[in-house]
C-alpha cells in the first residue's frame, strides 16, 4: 500500500461478511464469513484515495480507525445489514441514489436459503423434531447488475475442495451469468486465516491474478480498478 492515489475520486462500493435468517425468535442460521477480507479490501482501496460505502453484515470485521491513513474516516460510511431483506433493500437505496458507485466488490456470504417462514416467538426446546422449509433467496449479484449497469462489478464464486480446473469452470459459467467484470474464485477448503489462496478471471476466461493472501487479493483487485479506464 503506501503513498499510491489511483483511486482518488472514485466510490467503491463493498458488501463483506455474513448474512443470517431468523429462525424464532432467538435461533437463526448464517454462515462462517468473517468479513475480514471484504475489511482488506475496504482498506486498501482507502489508502488508494477512494471513498469506500462498505455494506457489512452482522459482526463483520470493518476497518478500525487506527488502522486508516489520516484522511481517510471521512470517505468511509459502513452500512451495517443482518438479513438478505436488509442487504436487497440497502444495496436498492445506495444504487439509486445521486452518488452512484463506480465499482461494486460483492464479496458478502449471502445465503443461498433461508426458512419459509419464522416463528415469531421462541420455539419450545423440549421438541424431538423442528420442520423447517429453506426456500431461495434472491441471486442479490443479478439484481446489482440491474440496477448499477454501468459499474465495474467483481463477484465471488465459493467452492468446497475441487481441483482448480473445476474452480475456474464453475466460476467463469457464474460471471458470465451474472454479467460480472471480473469473478474471484475461491476454494473453502485452503482459506486459512489471512491466508486465501484465489484466482481473478476475467470474462474471456484469462486469469488475471493469483494473489495467496487476503492482502494480495486486495491488492489485485484494486490494481485492475485502477486500471480500468472509464471506471
Amino acid at each position: 500500500m503506501g503513498g499510491r492515489a489511483d483511486l482518488a475520486g472514485k466510490h467503491v462500493l463493498i458488501t463483506s461478511g455474513p448474512t443470517r435468517a431468523n429462525l424464532d425468535a432467538v435461533r437463526y442460521i448464517s454462515n462462517r464469513s468473517t468479513g475480514r477480507l471484504g475489511c482488506r479490501i475496504a482498506l486498501e482501496a482507502l489508502q488508494r484515495g477512494a471513498r469506500v460505502t462498505l455494506v457489512a453484515g452482522p459482526q463483520s470485521s470493518v476497518p478500525q480507525r487506527a488502522e486508516l491513513p489520516a484522511d481517510a474516516s471521512s470517505r468511509l460510511r459502513v452500512v451495517p445489514v443482518e438479513t438478505v431483506g436488509e442487504l436487497i433493500e440497502a444495496l436498492k437505496k445506495e444504487l439509486a441514489g445521486p452518488d452512484l458507485p463506480d465499482a461494486v466488490v460483492h464479496a458478502m456470504a449471502v445465503l443461498d436459503y433461508a426458512p419459509e417462514a419464522a416463528a415469531g416467538e421462541k420455539v419450545p426446546s423440549d421438541r424431538d423434531e423442528w420442520h423447517v422449509r429453506l426456500v431461495r433467496t434472491p441471486k442479490v449479484v443479478r439484481l446489482i447488475r440491474e440496477w448499477a449497469p454501468r459499474a465495474f462489478l467483481v463477484q465471488f464464486k465459493l467452492e468446497v475442495g475441487v481441483s482448480e480446473d473445476e474452480l475456474k469452470e464453475a466460476a467463469l459459467a457464474s460471471l458470465r451469468a451474472n454479467q460480472a467484470d471480473l469473478v474471484v474464485a475461491n476454494d473453502q477448503a485452503r482459506i486459512r486465516d489471512e491466508a486465501h489462496p484465489a484466482l481473478i478471471i476475467a470474462p474471456d476466461g484469462r486469469t488475471l491474478a493469483q494473489p495467496q493472501t487476503k492482502a494480495e487479493v486486495a491488492h489485485a483487485l484494486c490494481d485492475l480498478m485502477a486500471e480500468r479506464p472509464h471506471m
